[in-house]
């Protein structure tokens, strides 16, 4: 029976991902354009909000995203620390640019969106301060990755820094359980079917929320990958020199 450890190795996980890596993408794709074309155009406008509600099909998945794109990083940060597997490491640092994008999806379309339903583009609201400083901590671990040659220290520290982070991700998710005050609504996606929006807009929702899980999947496989070639590239390079 196969360990799950197996992926660890580089080359199997290359091989694994060279295999999955087409069929995650046109799901990814299939998800996205059917749940955004759905939400878009064949949905009503919202009594309350009007046409607005719709900037949800993007804002919701892309929030979501960009929070749990930092927990995977902890989990992979975690197993670098525990298990010193060098691709959980540099899929933790493969993943920091596509999160910290989905991050930044989520400022600007929560802007958008809040300017004529709160009659401003920000506010000093719980969830958003702590989704701002969780974008900070998304530049930061990135700048840290950069500013540090050694890989294995580098990894180290950006692990460390990762489980600051997550704090801020928990907040985030969780701010209105935490304070019970802010602009912020609560959660629009639930297992909960009393704080659940109503059906038609649930729906192409949920699909548009798979499309950006498959996205960010993809995604960081493909830098993944890349990430190994180049420890490859460099690890022969300086071969090379001590020839």
């Amino acid at each position: 029976m196969s360990s799950i450890w197996e992926y660890a190795n580089p080359r199997r996980f290359m091989a694994t991902s060279a295999a999955i890596l087409p069929w995650v993408t046109a799901i990814a794709a299939i998800c996205m354009v059917t749940g955004l074309v759905w939400g878009f155009f064949f949905t009503p406008d919202d009594f309350r909000m009007g046409s607005t509600v719709k900037i949800f099909y993007v804002h919701v998945p892309s929030a979501i995203m960009a929070v749990n794109a930092w927990i995977m990083m902890l989990v992979a940060s975690l197993i670098w620390v525990i298990r010193r597997h060098h691709v959980s490491a540099l899929a933790a640092k493969a993943a920091a640019p596509v999160g910290m994008v989905f991050t930044m999806i989520a400022l600007f379309t929560g802007a958008v969106w809040g300017q004529p339903m709160w009659g401003t583009w920000w506010e000093w609201d719980p969830r958003l301060t702590a989704f701002l400083i969780l974008f900070l901590f998304y530049l930061g671990y990135i700048a840290l990755w950069e500013a540090i040659e050694n890989p294995d220290q580098a990894a180290d520290l950006t692990s460390v820094l990762c489980l600051v982070g997550s704090v801020f991700a928990v907040i985030s998710r969780y701010a209105l359980n935490f304070w019970n005050q802010g602009l912020h609504q609560g959660a629009s996606l639930s297992l909960d079917a009393e704080q659940n929006v109503a059906d038609v807009f649930w729906y192409p929702a949920l699909m548009a929320l798979a499309g950006f899980g498959f996205l960010f999947l993809a995604l960081v496989l493909y830098r993944t990958r890349t990430e190994i070639r180049a420890r490859r590239i460099k690890a022969l390079v300086a071969q090379e020199r001590f020839a």
